[in-house]
């Protein structure tokens, strides 16, 4: 199996080229890809493959899609088929979708510029050139309301937000670095049913926060794209413009406008080779 390593801002990925379909990537072998002693070690899998492949599928009744999008094969030619370090199916990486696009203009399967990428969220833009940072369209936030979470014995309490998966942005008064994030949050299922990714924020300047996140399906991560679209919408609230977001692994840059949320930032090739 031919792979890939890449991150963004340190939300490190496993890339597996599949244009036609050919793997069979079950969850306990995207768990031993992620393994970070016995694998690869990743926080999550990007399977390439092309929309049309993908589309039949989920025609076939395998999970690529997960029932949540159809009809993009006309628009992109490509699908983010994305995986947890788990092996459970995820909707949307904001880090991922930067990472996979910077993946097929190196690889030759995309030319620089801007193009849509599919994934089980919708259709994302992204824009990027031969080198540098990579842009993401990450569509309009929602806002569905307030919410809870107890990590480590204490209770946080934060907006419920969706980028296409769901999120919990808690505004806290401490250094995000005096947090304990070593074991998964508990919440009420009832409330977020499809699991929730906890953020938790500090404003450290003018537009500026610094954060921290456990990702449902992966646990602590360096960095997360969709988390920190949605901490930079929690900390702006009606406000529009550029918010910078410092995460473990470096910086990212969130623009709200009144009808979307841009994600920008690095996404790095780091090897490539054979897995076993």
């Amino acid at each position: 199996m031919r792979f890939v390593k890449g991150h963004g801002t340190e939300n490190d990925f496993v890339i597996l080229p599949d244009p036609d379909g050919v793997l069979e990537l079950t969850p306990a072998t995207v768990a031993a890809l992620c393994d970070r002693r016995a694998g690869i070690g990743a926080d999550g899998v990007l399977r390439v493959v092309r929309t049309k492949v993908a589309e039949a599928e989920e025609a076939a009744g395998v999970a690529a899609f997960a029932g949540a999008s159809e009809g993009f094969a006309d628009e992109a030619e490509w699908f983010m088929d994305y995986r947890n370090a788990d092996g459970s199916i995820a909707e949307m990486c904001g880090n991922g979708v930067r990472v996979f696009a910077r993946y097929l203009v190196d690889a030759g399967l995309a030319a620089p510029g801007e193009w849509p990428v599919a994934t089980r969220a919708g259709l994302r833009r992204v824009t990027l050139g031969a080198t540098g940072d990579v842009s993401v369209d990450m569509g309009p936030s929602l806002v569905q309301g307030t919410g809870s979470a107890e990590l480590a014995g204490r209770t946080y309490e934060g907006l419920r937000i969706s980028m296409g998966n769901p999120h919990l942005a808690c505004l806290i008064a401490e250094p995000v670095g005096t947090l304990d994030l070593t074991r998964a949050p508990s919440f009420d299922p009832a409330v977020f049913q499809d699991g929730v990714n906890v953020e938790l924020f500090r404003p450290v300047g003018d537009r500026h926060v610094e954060m921290r996140v456990y990702e449902r399906g992966s646990g602590e991560t360096r960095s997360c794209g969709t988390g920190a679209v949605a901490t930079a919408v929690a900390a702006a609230g009606d406000a529009m413009g550029e918010w910078r977001v410092t995460v473990p692994g470096g910086d990212v840059f969130v623009t709200i406008t009144p009808t979307s949320t841009h994600l920008r930032g690095p996404a790095i090739l780091v090897a490539d080779g054979t897995f076993r």
